[in-house]
Order: C-alpha cells, then structure tokens, then sequence
C-alpha cells in the first residue's frame, strides 16, 4: 500500500523578536511542514554565542514542540532523570513522575509526547556534544529510530539536534557515522552580517558601529552582556569597560579561554593560542604561520585542520593563483584578544584599562580595523554590489596577488571578484571588479585609482578578460574631489565609503 500524507496544520510566521534569520525560519519551517508522515531530521549547529538556542526556542515554542537541552559535565544518570522530567513536565505531569531508564525510552517518549501535544510533533535536542561526552551510543539510537520511522504510517516526527562544538556536529553526518543520509537539513547558523548586526545593535553612528563589529563580529549573544555604546561615553569608553574589564563576563581572554574549550579536539592550548596569534599578526598560509612559531609547517597541518573544522579560522584560495590558500581569523573576539588583550594583559588585570587601550589604537587601526574593512568590502562586493555593477550579480569574490615584472613587485589587490559563471584560478577568466579597501585617515584619491588601473593593465597583459571590470575605491574617510569627479564621468569608478556599506 502506497503512504499517505498528513496535512500539517499551517506553520507560524517568524516571531518579531527573532532579528533576521528569514532564510533560516523559512527553512526550518519547510522541514517541520514537510507533509511526509515518516520522521525527518535535521542537524543545527552553529558557533557559541550566535543565537542557535534562541531560534529554535521561539521555533519550539510556536508549534508547542519539546526543547531540551544538555549540560555540559552532566553525566549519564543525571541527564537521563532531567530529560524524563522535561518529558514529563511536555506531558503535564509533575516533576519525577517519569524515571526512563535509558536513552530509547527517552527518544521513543519525548516523540510519543510531542505527538500527543501537537499536530507537529516536534523534538529539539539542544547542545547534543555534550551528551555524547557520556553517551556517544546516541547516534546509533538515534539511526534506530529514524529507520523504524520510515516503515509504515509514522507520526510525521521532526527531530532537530543542535549544538556548538563545529567539529563534533559535522561529524554527525560525515563518513560511516550512524546519522549519514538521514538529515534532511544541515543548517550552520552564522553570525549576523555587518547590516544586520548595526540594526540588531541600534547603533546608529556608522563608524561606531564599524568599531563594534571589528572586536565582536555578528555574535547576538553580545550584546545582553555588552550594551551598547552610548553617543556620551563613545566607543573608546565602551571598550575599555568591557572588553578590556577582566570583571566582566564579555572580557576577551575569558571568553576566548572559553571559546576554545567548547571544542573537545581542542587539547594543547598554548600551540592552539600561539597559531591565533600568529594569524592575528598577518600570517596568511601555513608556511608563515610555521615560521613565526619556529615550527615545520606540516607540524601545525593538524592543528589548522581542527581550527578550520571548528570554525576559528577560514581558509580560502587566491582567487587567481591556484595552491596559494589566504588563512584568516573566524572570530573577531579572539583577534582582539590575541592582538590587545594578550599583550597588555598585566595592565589590564591591574585596573589600567584606559590607558592600556590607549596604547594599542595603533595596533587596533593597522592589525583589526584595516583588516575587517577589507573583509566588509568584500562581504558587501558579494552581497550586495549587484545593485550597482553592470552585469549585476558578480562571482567569486576574493584576495590575490598580481606580479609586477618590470617593478619587481607584487600588488596585493584587497577585493577581486570574477564575473558570474567564472571558476577561481581559471585562466583568461573574466573579472568584474578590483578593488582597494583603505581604513586609514587619509582620504583616497586619484593615485588609488592608477594603482587600479595599473593592476587592471597587468591582468589584461596576462590574458585575462577585463574589459568590463568596475574599478572599486572603499573608503572609511571619504574621498578626495578629483576622483570624486573623475568617477562621475567615468562608468568604471565606484566609489564605497561607509554609507555605501551599510545601504545608507
């Protein structure tokens, strides 16, 4: 006999104080509202502090669904007991009116339960590493159940797991791991973009909210602990309370400490300390970071493959050059720690934070604020250039690095994007824009450009299609007025300065 389907009721719209997160909602609900009466999971997993339990909470709460969440150094007993009492609690019983004796019970009452109270049933299990630490027959529980779901009429189950250790929840699906084929959903919840923080943040002065976006990144779950900077105290002050307070809970060696712990994988810290900061201070490709330790590069192969796994560190190709990989910092909160706090930690922890801030702007200007400009012009070159480039919608977008035989140089070009269709380090592709992002006081001027259209004539000299690109200038202090005028006589130019990041 052929299965039928269950009509679900209709799913929720996404509640207001859910910030963003539109595309997200709109996938887990797609999930959950599949009309399939066998069971579907989905995995979530996301860094610490991105707003992963507070999305599926608002998402459990609107289709009455059981959310339950782990602890982590709980063990087995204890865990067992506090998820019958959830159960229980879902159900409309006391607490302690269910003892389930091991995890099968739990799976096969938490989905009877949900089903009861629910035309959806849905079941969120949050932080599920922690779980694993004592439990890691899960997964193959887990499978279990999953397969006797799909023979028959089911309920129509939904089961999301969910936690924060990147390296543990990929893992999930990958290999001859029990849980492989089963998801339906593999959602990695970022942080929000720069745009999205500013509005999360109701920061209103732009380069403040720049600032803030450089030290915390799209985190939401800094901003409780943070607050916001006040147009009276300003940025300045803001970071000295907070950042640099060894009192507070935000203070960057804590959380990073406690960042780099939520990864089980993650074992010898002072190696793994000593790779952040080297990638903090400009090391961009394994060989540099293995010299400024003092190590063989294929000594630190393994810890770089943990930190990229864990998310800490992103490493991309050349955009041009193939085997030249450009390695950055996820997390702007270890950056600042790693390049401000580490360094002045001893005044820091003495109550001299002010003037400890005061003596690292200048490493605060060149080594976080330039970078994260670059890294904010590229991520708008992707998101959002579209509107205004010819073609519209670009391709890849990236670093690279242009030789120069006849100076006997090399231009570093911060934002390269290919045209749409093209394929990164393939030869003769057509470029869309090139760019130079500059954070410094000085404005940009008409030498900026040349150099530009310097690295443009190279690219075509190396056979390249450049014959559409869009010469970009990004600018956090506006521009001079002779290439504001040569830009408006020229279709090429682009000029971005700080309103033009944020779509003001």
């Amino acid at each position: 006999m052929g299965r039928h389907t269950t009509q679900h009721p209709p799913i929720p719209d996404k509640p207001q104080d859910v910030v963003d997160r539109e595309r997200e909602w709109a996938l887990l609900t797609d999930f959950i509202g599949d009309p399939s009466p066998a069971m579907r999971l989905g995995v979530v997993s996301g860094r610490r502090r991105h707003g992963k339990s507070y999305l599926l909470q608002a998402l459990s709460e609107s289709l009455d669904g059981l959310y339950v969440t782990a602890i982590r150094e709980e063990g087995r007993l204890p865990a067992l007991q506090r998820f019958s009492d959830v159960i229980a609690s879902h159900a409309g019983l006391h607490s302690g009116a269910l003892s389930l004796p091991d995890w099968p019970a739990v799976l096969n009452s938490a989905i009877n339960v949900a089903a009861r109270r629910s035309k959806v049933p849905l079941l969120i299990i949050d932080e599920l590493p922690y779980l694993l630490q004592h439990s890691p027959e899960l997964p193959g529980f887990l499978q279990q159940l999953y397969d006797d779901h799909q023979r028959g009429e089911g309920i129509g189950a939904r089961v999301i797991l969910c936690g924060s250790a990147m390296s543990v929840m990929h893992e999930l699906l990958s290999g001859t791991k029990p849980l492989r084929g089963r998801a339906v959903i593999d959602l990695r919840l970022g942080a929000f973009d720069y745009r999205a923080s500013r509005r999360f943040w109701q920061i209103e002065d732009l380069p403040t909210a720049l600032r803030v976006h450089a030290v915390l990144g799209g985190a939401p779950g800094y901003q409780p602990i943070a607050g916001n900077p006040t147009p009276n105290d300003g940025f300045d002050s803001w970071v000295s309370r907070t950042l640099l307070d060894p009192g507070r809970a935000v203070y960057s060696r804590t959380e990073t400490e406690y960042l780099l712990r939520e990864d089980p994988r993650i074992t010898q810290h002072t190696l793994y300390y000593d790779i952040l900061s080297a990638i903090a201070q400009g090391a961009t490709t394994p060989t540099k970071i293995g010299a400024a330790l003092g190590r063989p590069r294929n000594a630190i192969a393994h810890p770089l493959d943990v930190l990229e796994s864990t998310s800490y560190i992103h490493r991309e190709q050349d955009i041009l050059r193939p085997r030249h990989p450009v390695i950055t910092l996820v997390d702007p909160v270890i950056r600042f720690n790693q390049l401000i706090t580490l360094p002045q930690a001893s005044a820091v922890e003495q109550g001299f934070a002010e003037e400890a801030w005061k003596a690292s702007t200048p490493t605060f200007n060149s080594k976080i604020l330039g970078p994260h400009f670059e890294e904010l012009a590229r991520t708008w070159t992707r998101r959002y250039a579209h509107t205004v480039l010819p073609d519209g919608l670009p391709g890849p977008v990236g670093t690279t690095e242009v030789p120069d035989p006849s100076a006997r140089t090399k231009h570093e070009v911060d934002v390269i994007a290919l045209a749409l269709g093209e394929r990164p380090q393939s030869p003769r592709a057509r470029i869309a824009l090139l760019g130079e992002a500059k954070a410094t006081v000085a404005r940009r001027g008409v030498a900026d450009l040349q150099r530009l259209e310097r690295i443009r004539d190279l690219l075509s000299e190396q056979g390249y299609d450049t014959s559409g690109v869009t010469l970009a200038l990004f600018s956090l202090y506006g521009f001079h007025a002779d290439v504001r005028e040569l830009a408006k006589r020229r279709g090429d130019v682009l000029l971005v300065n700080l309103e033009t990041l944020y779509g003001m």
